[in-house]
């Protein structure tokens, strides 16, 4: 499995520091919708779910924590703290949110509006889905 990291540019001055995120040139795909996490309690775990067709870019805007990736083959911890550091989750990806900083905020860029038709919300279905893809190729 390979992952894959955006290190976004940083223009900083005296001021401070800024990150621009543009679809299509930053993030490898079109932005259809943004959310985030954030007041996570302790020991709290986010996600468990993979999507059919939506794509993804993780960014820990403050704080820290730790995605787990699961293509069905193999498992893949990705340690996010930088705010100007994106984590692609493509489709067809098991992924697991955890060990939340007190401060975290975890913003996800999607490809695709909500559609809960495309999440597969169940391990097994999830595995069993990846066969059927497999089996079509």
């Amino acid at each position: 499995m390979q992952i894959v990291k955006y290190q976004f540019q940083q223009h900083g001055d005296n001021r401070g520091q800024l990150v621009s995120l543009e679809e299509c040139v930053d993030i490898p795909f079109k932005i259809k919708r943004v959310y985030y996490m954030y007041d996570t309690a302790g020991g709290v775990s986010r996600g468990f779910h993979a999507h059919k067709t939506l794509e993804q870019i993780l960014i820990c805007i403050h704080g820290s924590c730790k995605i787990l990736l699961d293509n069905g083959a193999e498992k893949k911890v990705v340690y996010l703290e930088k705010p100007y550091e994106g984590l692609y989750v493509p489709n067809n990806m098991w992924r697991e949110m955890y060990d939340f900083s007190e401060d975290a905020v975890l913003m996800c860029l999607a490809s695709e509006v909500y559609n809960e038709s495309d999440y597969i919300r169940n391990y097994e279905e999830f595995l069993m889905f990846l066969e059927e893809q497999e089996k079509k190729a």
